[in-house]
């Protein structure tokens, strides 16, 4: 009996000791997420789901859903089990949700942030948790950025399936230049990372195309009277104004400029902070003929994608990134499967460091956004999903959206092979 009795002791020690034997064979640098059989795969979000810019995060979540859906919901076996924070748009709310989401230590993967300055707050937190974050709609320089004496602040663990502004900031100043005929420009931004790299980008390039840069300045989030400087632009009378800023500054700044003097014939510009379906009905009449950079995607996946919104979720996306989103998801979701050991009672044994490499190693991955391959500092899109739109009489009287793109940097490119060699 004594023996029986020890013999059972013994295999009751083995049972309870297989999950702690297993973790201690992970040999992974930043240590392992083991997940047992009946427990789910663990994701998170960050963005911003509340305030003026919630259709942000609205825009970026739905894209997540249906990327979850379209997998059934389940990933290796395991249900996929979605939490979130919101992060705001700005660096407190950055940095609090990092904090709580890195104190999880379930939590494989982040999608977002949604806006720059919460993603530089929460880039430090996330990283030193060795978790991975792979943002839909960070477009500034900076965070995928290795050089810290030019202001680069990318950190081990951030990717991002957004163009980088350096692209979108060209597409802007090309257009204003190219097929608008601009030759002198004037910028205003509020002082994020997001807005003034992107202002800081277009002018530079305006530049260079031969353009004149007559006025930038700024104003602060939360500002609603902007006729100073307002007025300070209109003593230029710059031939195109361009505020890549969000709702409701972007608002009042379209909105006043009609009073100013000397901003009778300026041509207004903003960018994709501003490309929602609440600005025209927000801005009014002011707004018409306004012209607004950001993501532009066709073809018959995204066609299919938007039919599972309207299924899903309902009605149009509000914002211009629930395909990176999508994309950003699915990423995250193959770099698990890829890494993945499988224990034979389907308990999964995810290397963090691995998670990273293999997200890393994407390369020629065919989304909804475009071919994607990443970078080592995090860029993983090219800049080719992206376009011009213009705000007519439709949007800001019958409630169209979203507007139509009146240019593409692929139009560029088929005009310059034309002038090179085509017929006619």
């Amino acid at each position: 009996m004594k023996r029986l009795l020890t013999i059972v002791l013994l295999l009751a020690l083995l049972i309870t000791a297989v999950p702690f034997a297993t973790a201690q064979e992970c040999e992974d640098e930043l240590g392992c997420v083991v997940i047992g059989p009946d427990e789910p795969v663990h994701i998170a979000y960050m963005l911003t789901i509340s305030g003026a810019t919630s259709f942000l995060g609205e825009d970026s979540l739905g894209g997540i859903q249906i990327a979850i859906e379209d997998r059934g919901g389940e990933l290796l076996g395991h249900e996929i089990e979605l939490t979130g924070e919101d992060s705001l748009c700005n660096a407190e709310g950055g940095q609090a949700a990092a904090q709580r989401v890195a104190a999880d230590e379930t939590v494989l993967g982040v999608i977002g942030t949604n806006c720059s300055s919460a993603a530089a707050a929460a880039l430090p937190i996330i990283s030193s948790a060795g978790l991975v974050m792979l943002s839909p709609s960070n477009t500034a320089p900076t965070l995928t950025s290795d050089n810290e004496e030019e202001g680069g602040i990318w950190e081990p663990g951030y990717f991002r399936t957004a163009h980088n502004d350096l692209f979108q900031g060209k597409v802007a100043a090309t257009f204003a230049y190219n097929e608008l005929g601009a030759r002198t420009l004037a910028t205003i931004h509020d002082g994020s990372p997001y807005a003034e790299s992107l202002q800081s980008v277009m002018a530079e390039v305006f530049e260079e195309l031969g353009g004149e840069v007559v006025f930038q300045g700024a104003v602060n989030v939360g500002d609603t009277d902007m006729t100073a400087i307002l007025t300070e632009v209109g003593a230029a009378e710059p031939d195109v104004l361009y505020f890549p800023i969000f709702e409701p500054e972007g608002n009042f700044i379209a909105a006043q400029s009609v009073n100013i003097p000397g901003l009778e014939d300026t041509i207004l510009m903003g960018a994709d902070g501003l490309l929602v379906d609440s600005f025209p009905e927000n801005t009014g009449e002011a707004g018409i003929g306004m012209y607004l950079s950001g993501p532009f995607l066709s073809g018959e996946a995204y066609d299919a994608f938007l039919e599972r919104w309207d299924e899903l979720i309902g009605g149009t996306p509000p914002s211009g990134f629930h395909a990176h989103a999508y994309d950003a998801t699915n990423i995250l979701f193959n770099a698990i499967e890829e890494v993945a050991i499988v224990e034979d009672d389907g308990t999964l044994i995810i290397g963090r460091q691995a998670l990273r490499d293999a997200i890393t190693a994407t390369e020629g991955y065919e989304g909804l956004t475009g071919t994607l391959t990443c970078s080592e500092t995090g860029d993983c899109a090219t800049g080719e999903a992206l376009g011009i739109f213009q705000i007519t009489e439709a949007e800001v009287i019958d409630g169209n959206w979203p507007p139509s793109v009146v240019w593409t940097p692929a139009m560029m490119e088929d005009n310059m092979e034309g002038e090179d060699g085509g017929e006619g």
